[in-house]
């Protein structure tokens, strides 16, 4: 009975997460069309609905009703099940994902692990989908993808290893607990150079501009999902964005101080105390889903050898430099 019960929970927390999840992906598309537009001095959405807050049901409901088409001369088998991997990988993430105190659907000890690990699965619907094509540009837009991802999934691991170090632990809520032990309530100030790895390596991850090489619509016409239609062409862009979210949320678990306050910040504002903890969660993930957007609206993409040189000649050697100051001021503190 006991068993059943725990199924059930876990069971009625992934559907209300899938459900917000969904809610958040559909109105982030929203947002960076409106974030780019401004950035260009331009309106953005505009007519469904009004200052065109109903385009992202528009766009769903478009998508579904839009043809699949599939090419004659694919792998039709993997073809279609490419686009289901990125997504099941994406979504999975979330399993351990603590939003606010006892809000998550699996604190497991090891949950950063396994969000380094499941994110890093991803990659294969990526191939897939390259591969199977049977089409240069999507072929080469997979090749740049498993470069790109094998060089910065190392720079991410690394600048986590501060976080892991200070906290001495990979369960993610406890990663928030120890933070907030200090007055500064966050590992983002001793763990500056960790962030400013992590941030660039997320970048790079998600395949957003300016390393959105995997794409890259000048040179690959959009690249490895460059022969895919309807539904199965927008699971890409939906797995995009939940690496998004997820990333923006891996970022304020290990630096920001996840759903906590700052001890600093309650003694100048005692009021802040009584703000719900996923307030706080949800502010610090807008904030860094905005950092997407406006670089995005900002940077030019860079060349592909750039890419490359910065992964392995200046993230991972700051990302070890990080881990030796970091493991000299554990040693003497």
């Amino acid at each position: 009975m006991e068993t059943l019960y725990i199924i059930l929970v876990a069971t009625l927390k992934t559907l209300i997460y899938f459900g917000i999840l969904m809610l958040h992906v559909a109105y982030a598309t929203y947002a960076e069309r409106k974030v780019i537009g401004h950035i260009q001095l331009r309106l953005g959405p505009m007519v469904v609905g009004p200052h065109g807050l109903l385009q992202p049901i528009a766009d769903v409901v478009k998508l579904i009703f839009k043809e699949d088409i599939i090419p004659i001369k694919v792998d039709k088998a993997i073809f279609r099940i490419a686009p289901l991997i990125s997504l099941s990988a994406a979504l999975s993430t979330f399993a351990v994902i603590p939003v606010n105190k006892n809000w998550v659907i699996a604190d497991i000890n090891v949950g950063l692990l396994y969000v380094i690990g499941i994110a890093g699965i991803g990659t294969y619907g990526i191939i897939f989908s390259g591969w199977s094509s049977n089409s240069k540009y999507a072929f080469l837009g997979s090749l740049r993808s498993a470069a790109q991802m094998i060089s910065y999934e190392v720079a991410l691991g690394l600048s986590l290893v501060g976080v892991i170090l200070m906290a001495e632990s990979f369960n993610l809520t406890e990663i928030i607990n120890k933070q907030g032990e200090y007055w500064y309530g966050m590992f983002l100030f001793p763990q500056i150079i960790g962030y400013f790895v992590f941030v660039v390596a997320m970048l790079a991850e998600t395949n957003r501009l300016p390393f959105d090489l995997p794409e890259a619509e000048t040179e690959l016409v959009a690249g490895y999902f460059v022969e895919y239609s309807g539904i199965r062409f927008s699971l890409f862009y939906l797995a995009e964005y939940l690496a998004m979210f997820c990333m923006s949320a891996l970022a304020t678990i290990c630096f920001w101080g996840g759903w906590t306050i700052p001890p600093v910040l309650i003694k100048a504002l005692p009021v802040l105390e009584f703000v719900p903890g996923i307030v706080w969660f949800l502010l610090k993930v807008y904030f860094h889903i905005f950092l997407f957007l406006w670089l995005r609206g900002t940077l030019p993409r860079y060349r592909y050898d750039q890419l490359m040189a910065i992964g392995w000649k200046v993230l991972i050697p700051l990302a070890l430099f990080n881990i030796v100051i970091t493991s000299i001021f554990k040693y003497y503190l």
